[in-house]
């Protein structure tokens, strides 16, 4: 029997309930949606979460696909799911909790007698530290964003290969390979020993179905590899970065990009060109480093200094 906040299942169930975590500002009591999948037979034990920013919705599209499909039968092993880590965001579709004004991603571990946050990633983090293997999904936000999965470990973790090794099995097709801040769940887990990784998909407001179905894929591709499932996973070689150079507008209009997200540029390629609200060119942007266009903002209109795009770069294949 395994249990998950109100949710309990045995051996071939399927149960859905919720965590608590605490009470809102009328007094009653919130607890996330979680379910429990409970394979007919014994295994280890994947954690997957969704939506610890509020407006990041392609990871609770995965998980509404994804656990209707898992059938307790053909599984071996225990599937722990938070659907909405950030309830009070999720509720009024921002980014951070607006209970306490913070990024839901950098309160890890948490704290069960601390802010709203902390308690939500304390309680989280619990579930977390039950499993073998963790999957935070998450987007880039509202920007545009390729689909990737983040290894935010750190290169010298000793958990560094195993990580990789998740986010190759997840197979998104492009990997950013670089230490995360303090506070991230995929940074925190593994110093418990819990290979993690952390899926971007994409980036969008509301849901983008083609990452959406991307990220589906790569739960299944992850439950086949580690023998939750039945099935065989190739790893296919995997585009891998390891740093970024941010690009802004050095003065204020609209901007018109040069490349698709996606493409390869090589230093001295122009990123975006601005131009004042009558079309007239103001500046050109160029790649200061060879790499791949990552992340890009989805508004044309910038002022001075503001953030335009990101361009990934120490590019390699593994």
């Amino acid at each position: 029997m395994t249990r998950l906040g109100t949710a309990e299942a045995a051996p071939g169930e399927i149960a859905i309930g919720r965590l608590p975590v605490g009470e809102t500002r009328d007094g009653s009591e919130f607890g996330l949606p979680v379910a429990v999948i409970e394979g007919e037979e014994d295994g280890e034990t994947l954690y997957i979460q969704a939506a610890s920013d509020g407006d990041e919705l392609n990871g609770v599209g995965v998980v509404s696909h994804v656990v209707p499909r898992l059938d307790p039968a053909d599984l071996s092993g225990t599937v722990l799911v938070v659907g909405i880590v950030n309830y009070h965001a999720f509720q009024v579709a921002e980014h951070r909790n607006p209970i306490d004004h913070t990024k839901m991603n950098r309160a890890y571990p948490g704290d069960e007698n601390g802010t709203s946050s902390e308690r939500i990633a304390a309680a989280t983090f619990e579930a977390a530290s039950r499993a073998d293997y963790v999957v935070d999904l998450h987007q880039g936000s509202t920007s545009r964003m390729i689909n990737e999965v983040r290894v935010r470990c750190g290169p010298r973790h000793r958990l560094h290969d195993e990580c990789l090794e998740l986010a190759k099995a997840f197979g998104c097709g492009h990997v950013l390979d670089q230490k995360g801040p303090d506070g991230q769940l995929a940074r925190v887990a593994p110093d418990d020993g819990i290979p993690t990784v952390d899926p971007e998909l994409g980036g969008c407001v509301g849901l983008d179905e083609e990452s959406v179905r991307i990220g589906t894929e790569g739960v299944f591709n992850v439950l086949r590899y580690y023998g939750f499932l039945d099935g065989d996973v190739d790893l296919e070689p995997q585009v891998r970065a390891t740093g970024f150079d941010q690009h802004g507008a050095s003065v204020g209009g609209l901007v018109r990009m040069q490349r698709d997200l996606g493409d390869r540029v090589e230093r001295g390629d122009a990123l975006f060109d601005v131009t004042d609200v009558f079309g007239q060119h103001k500046e050109t942007v160029v790649a200061e480093t060879d790499g791949i266009l990552w992340r890009a903002r989805r508004l044309p209109q910038v002022a001075t200094g503001e953030y335009v795009c990101s361009v990934a770069t120490d590019i390699d294949e593994y």
